[in-house]
C-alpha cells in the first residue's frame, strides 16, 4: 500500500508517565472514509494515543503524518485547525452557556464591528443541528439538557470543524438505543463524505455493527490490525486480554442464607418515579436488577441507600426497620453503594488512592482520644487494594490517573473497609474492558461466597443473566417480575422489562 492511502499515520509513538510506559513504539494507520475501531483493556493506551494525536499530551518520540505531511500539534487548537476533532469520554461543555455558545466557543462569528454576531451563531447552529437530525434548541442552556443531548452537542461541535478525522471515545456511554442508532446514522453519513472515524468503545456489539477495521492494543503496544469482517467476539476478546476467554463469567458458588434486606411497598418521593416495590435479598445472593432506560432502577437503589427521598414503604435490614433513610444510617446498618457514574459521584479525582479508599470509613479508625489513626488507616487501605489487585504506581497516586477498572476497584475497597453485609452495585462494569470486568465479577463471586449479599443493577443482559441468582425486573417504576436463575433468559427479561401498565 502506498502512503497516500492513509489519511493518518502515527509512527513509533512512545509516551512515558512517572513509573509507567504508557505507549511503547506504537504504529497506527487510518484510511479515509472508514470507521477504525481502537480496542483494548483499560490502561492499554488507547486514550493516551488519541491524546497524543490531539495535542493534549506531548509524545516522547514518534511522528504524526496527516494527509502525507508530518505535523506537530502543540495543543488541541492546532489539531482542530488541521482537521482532527475529538469527542471525549468526559463531557467538557460550559454548563451555564447556550448550545450555540458552546458549539462556537473560541471561534464565534463576528460582525463588521468585530462584535459577536449572535444571530448568525444561532442560525448556523440551528442549521447544523437540523442537518444532524438533532431536535434541541440552539439557545437552550447546556445545563438544562439531558446527558444524551449534551453528547449530541459534542458530536455537532466535532462535525462543525469540517474535520477529516473524528475521534470518538466511548460516544455511546450516555445514550439510549434509539440515540445510538441515530449516532450510527451520523457516522455512516460522515463515512460517505470521506471522513475517517476513530472509534473507541468497550461495547463489542457496536464494533461489529459500525467498524471496518479494528486495531487491538495491549499494555501500551499494538497487537495487530484486523478487518472486522474476519473477527468474532471471542477472538477479539482473546487478543485484548492475551488469553482465551471461553467463560466470560466465573462460577458463583455461594450458600444462600437468611434474609438480610427486605424492601416493603417502597414508594419514591417523586410521583413520576418508582412505586410499590417489594423484594428480599438473602445472604450469599446476587440479586440482579434489570430493566430498560427509564425503569427507575438507579432511583430505587439510591432511595434504599438514603440518597433520595421516599414517600412510603419500609426498608428492613437484618430484621431492623430503618426509619428516615439517610446514607449514614445505611452505612451504619452495613450497606455500601457503588454508584452508577464513578466520575461524577464515585471518585474524588484530585485526591489520592488512599483518601478515596478510606473516605467512607474514617470513624472506624479513630484512636482512644478520638483522633484518626493514620498509620492503621493507610495500612488497611493498602492491604484492601492489594487484595483486589488494584494496579496503581503508588497509594499516593491521584485516582483520576488510574484506568476505569482500577478506579472501580478502589471504590469497592472503600466500601469493603466499612465492613458491609450488603453491597449495592449500580452498573459495576460500565466503561471498563472485558479483562477488568472478569476481575470485578471474580471479586463479586468471592464476596457472596464470604456471606455478603449484592444487588447488581446492570443494563448488560449477558452480565445480568450470567452473574445473578435471581433477577428483579422493573418497567416504568414498577416491579414486573422476579426470575430465578434457571428461568432467566434474554427473552423473559425483555418481556418483563416491557410489561407496561
Amino acid at each position: 500500500m502506498s502512503e497516500s492511502e492513509f489519511v493518518l499515520e502515527m509512527r513509533g509513538v512512545t509516551k512515558r508517565f512517572p513509573g509507567v510506559l504508557a505507549l511503547d513504539n506504537v504504529n497506527f494507520k487510518v484510511k479515509p472514509g472508514t470507521v477504525h475501531a481502537l480496542m483494548g483493556e483499560n490502561g492499554a493506551g488507547k486514550s493516551t494515543l488519541m491524546k497524543c494525536l490531539f495535542g493534549i499530551y506531548k509524545m516522547d518520540s514518534g511522528s504524526i503524518i496527516l494527509k502525507g505531511e508530518e505535523r506537530i500539534f502543540n495543543n488541541a487548537a492546532d489539531a482542530m485547525k488541521a482537521g482532527v476533532s475529538m469527542i471525549h469520554q468526559e463531557l467538557s461543555n460550559v454548563p451555564q452557556r447556550s448550545v450555540a455558545q458552546n458549539l462556537w466557543l473560541g471561534r464565534e462569528p463576528l460582525n463588521v464591528l468585530k462584535f459577536i454576531n449572535h444571530k448568525k451563531m444561532l442560525t448556523d447552529t440551528g442549521t447544523l443541528l437540523k442537518t444532524l437530525n438533532f431536535d434541541f434548541d440552539p439557545a437552550a442552556r447546556m445545563a438544562d439538557l439531558s446527558i444524551s443531548h449534551q453528547q449530541g452537542c459534542e458530536i455537532a461541535k466535532a462535525v462543525s470543524y469540517n474535520a477529516s478525522i473524528v475521534v470518538m471515545d466511548e460516544p455511546t456511554s450516555s445514550l439510549t438505543e434509539n440515540e445510538v442508532a441515530h449516532l450510527f446514522d451520523i457516522i455512516r453519513n460522515l463515512r460517505t463524505q470521506g471522513v475517517a472515524i476513530i472509534y473507541i468503545s468497550h461495547k463489542m456489539e457496536e464494533i461489529f455493527r459500525i467498524a471496518d477495521m479494528v486495531t487491538v492494543m495491549r499494555d501500551g503496544r499494538v497487537i495487530g490490525d484486523y478487518p472486522v469482517s474476519e473477527m468474532n467476539t471471542d477472538k477479539l476478546i482473546s487478543l485484548m486480554v492475551g488469553r482465551d476467554t471461553v467463560h466470560r463469567f466465573p462460577p458463583v458458588e455461594s450458600e444462600i442464607g437468611e434474609v438480610l434486606l427486605e424492601v416493603k411497598n417502597l414508594f419514591s418521593g417523586n410521583p413520576r418515579s418508582f412505586r410499590d416495590i417489594s423484594f428480599t435479598l438473602r445472604r450469599g445472593e446476587i440479586l440482579g436488577l434489570g430493566g430498560l432506560v427509564g425503569a427507575q432502577r438507579t432511583e430505587l437503589v439510591e432511595s434504599i441507600f438514603g440518597v433520595r427521598e421516599v414517600a412510603g414503604g419500609e426498608v428492613i435490614v437484618k430484621g431492623r426497620s430503618l426509619k428516615k433513610l439517610r446514607p449514614e444510617k445505611a452505612i451504619g446498618a452495613g450497606i455500601g453503594l457503588v454508584t452508577e457514574d464513578r466520575r461524577s459521584s464515585g471518585i474524588f479525582p484530585l485526591l489520592s488512592v488512599t483518601v478515596n479508599t478510606t473516605v467512607a470509613s474514617l470513624n472506624n479508625y479513630k484512636n482512644r482520644i478520638g483522633l484518626l489513626d493514620h498509620k492503621k488507616l493507610i495500612a488497611i487501605a493498602n492491604t484492601q487494594n492489594q487484595q483486589l489487585r488494584t494496579k496503581t504506581p503508588s497509594m499516593g497516586t491521584l485516582i483520576q490517573n488510574l484506568s476505569g477498572g482500577n478506579q472501580q476497584k478502589v471504590i469497592l475497597s472503600r466500601w469493603l473497609m466499612t465492613m458491609p453485609d450488603i453491597l449495592i452495585m449500580d452498573e459495576p462494569t460500565r466503561g471498563i474492558d472485558v479483562g477488568a470486568k472478569y476481575e470485578i465479577y471474580t471479586i463479586m463471586a468471592e464476596l457472596v461466597k464470604q456471606g455478603k449479599a449484592i444487588i447488581m443493577v446492570s443494563s448488560e443482559m449477558p452480565e445480568l443473566i450470567g452473574m445473578s441468582h435471581r433477577i428483579a425486573v422493573l418497567c416504568a417504576g414498577r416491579l414486573t417480575g422476579i426470575l430465578e436463575q434457571k428461568d432467566a433468559n434474554q427473552e423473559e427479561v425483555m418481556r418483563y422489562a416491557t410489561q407496561f401498565g
